[in-house]
C-alpha cells in the first residue's frame, strides 16, 4: 500500500462523509484557481496545511513526501515563463516581467495542489469508488476502476519483490547489469500483469460475477456543521483576500 493510502484509511476524518472533505478540499483548490496568487493563493495554501497537520492528523514528513512530487510539476511549469524565445534580445532571453509571472503560477498551483492532497489524504480511494454509481456513474466503469485499483497494489508488490531479488544477485553492479535488469523487470511484471488478471477473472467467474461488484460501503451521514463551517471558512478566506488585496501593494 502507498504511504498516502496507509495515511487516509488511518485518517481522524476516515469516518467522515467523502461529500464533506470532497467539499472541503475541492473548494480550496477552485479558491486557490480563482484568488489572486498574492496573498489568495499564499492563505490557501497556509489554511490547508494547518487543517492537515492539525485536525486531519497528517504528519509533516508524510506531507512533504506526498507534496514533493506535485510541487516539482509545478516548478517545471513555472521555469519556462522566465525565458523569453525569439525577439530583439537573441533567440533565448530573459522575460520580462518573467519571474513574477512564474511566482504567481507556482503559488497558485502549489496551494491548489494542496487542496487536492487534503482529500487524498483523509478519503480512501475503497470509500469513494462504490459511491460513485449512486451519483450516476455506470456501475461497469466503477468495477474496472475498483479492479484496477486492486491490480496496481498487487504489481508495485511484485516489482518491489523483483528488484531486492534482482539486487541480491548483483543485478544493479553495473550499468550494463542495471539496464539488463531494467529490461528484465518489465518483461516479467507485463507476464505477472496477465497473469493477475487471467487469476482475477477465473475467481470473480467461480463466485458467480453477474457484472457488478457488490461492495459494503461504511454508513456515513453528511454532516450539516461539518458543511456550515466549511463554507465559513472559504468564505472568510475570499474576504480576508479582498481586504489584503486592497492593504498590501
Amino acid at each position: 500500500m502507498l504511504p498516502i493510502d496507509a495515511a487516509a484509511h488511518s485518517s481522524r476524518w476516515r469516518r467522515r462523509h467523502p461529500c464533506e472533505k470532497a467539499v472541503l478540499g475541492l473548494g480550496l483548490t477552485v479558491t486557490a484557481v480563482c484568488l489572486p496568487p498574492w496573498p489568495g493563493a499564499v492563505l490557501v495554501a497556509a489554511a490547508t496545511v494547518v487543517i492537515l497537520l492539525g485536525p486531519a492528523g497528517v504528519a509533516p514528513r508524510q506531507l512533504w513526501r506526498a507534496f514533493r512530487v506535485p510541487l516539482g510539476f509545478c516548478v517545471t511549469g513555472a521555469v519556462p515563463l522566465l525565458f523569453a524565445v525569439g525577439g530583439p534580445d537573441g533567440m533565448v532571453a530573459f522575460a520580462p516581467g518573467g519571474p513574477g509571472d512564474a511566482a504567481r503560477l507556482l503559488l497558485r498551483t502549489s496551494a491548489a495542489s494542496l487542496g487536492v492532497l487534503l482529500f487524498a489524504f483523509t478519503t480512501p480511494v475503497s470509500d469513494v469508488l462504490p459511491r460513485l454509481v449512486r451519483a450516476g456513474v455506470p456501475p461497469a466503469v466503477v468495477d474496472v476502476a475498483l479492479v484496477m485499483y486492486r491490480i496496481s497494489f498487487l504489481l508495485l508488490d511484485a516489482v518491489s519483490h523483483i528488484r531486492q531479488a534482482q539486487a541480491a544477485r548483483l543485478g544493479h553492479a553495473s550499468r550494463a547489469a542495471a539496464w539488463r535488469s531494467l529490461a528484465g523487470l518489465g518483461a516479467t511484471a507485463f507476464v505477472r500483469a496477465f497473469d493477475r488478471a487471467g487469476r482475477l477473472q477465473a475467481g470473480l467467474a467461480g463466485r458467480g460475477y453477474d457484472g457488478t461488484l457488490r461492495v459494503l460501503v461504511p454508513r456515513a451521514a453528511v454532516s450539516r456543521p461539518f458543511l456550515a463551517m466549511v463554507a465559513a471558512l472559504l468564505s472568510g478566506i475570499v474576504a480576508l483576500t479582498l481586504v489584503l488585496e486592497r492593504c498590501l501593494p
